[in-house]
């Protein structure tokens, strides 16, 4: 009787942890998405929004540590363009004002820690600059 009940608790605290486990979410859950795929050429603000896949809910405490601008899609890689922090009154929305000198497109690149979670959220967004 002994063993029977010590492998019901070996099988039920599998069954646990294989559930608590995919209770977690995982970096690869979340994604930024444009609001504005196309902005003029020129002084810009671009809008994103960190989303959690599975459940389509905004995400509003990340922390964005690594952005970047670029025409690396039209193959100009060292044309960069500065790129601030601007606020938000929307949950999970984050802006960034920046300058696109050229009209054509634009790759922003953003990589976020999202608090409670391991690994890092990275995209590479598209983004048509405007004559």
């Amino acid at each position: 009787m002994r063993r029977h009940s010590s492998r019901a608790l070996a099988v039920g605290f599998a069954l646990f942890m294989g559930m608590a486990g995919s209770a977690l979410a995982d970096s690869k859950d979340y994604e930024f998405q444009l609001l504005d795929k196309e902005v003029k050429q020129g002084a810009a603000v671009i809008s994103v929004k960190l989303v959690h896949k599975p459940s389509g809910r905004a995400v509003g405490d990340a922390v964005i540590f690594a952005k970047r601008i670029d025409m690396g899609p039209d193959g100009m890689e060292e044309m960069t363009a500065p790129l601030d922090p601007e606020d938000s009154t929307a949950s999970g929305v984050y802006r960034f004002k920046t300058y696109l000198g050229m009209a054509g497109d634009w790759a922003l690149s953003l990589g976020a820690k999202v608090q409670g979670e391991t690994g890092t959220v990275e995209n590479k967004l598209i983004i048509k600059a405007l004559k």
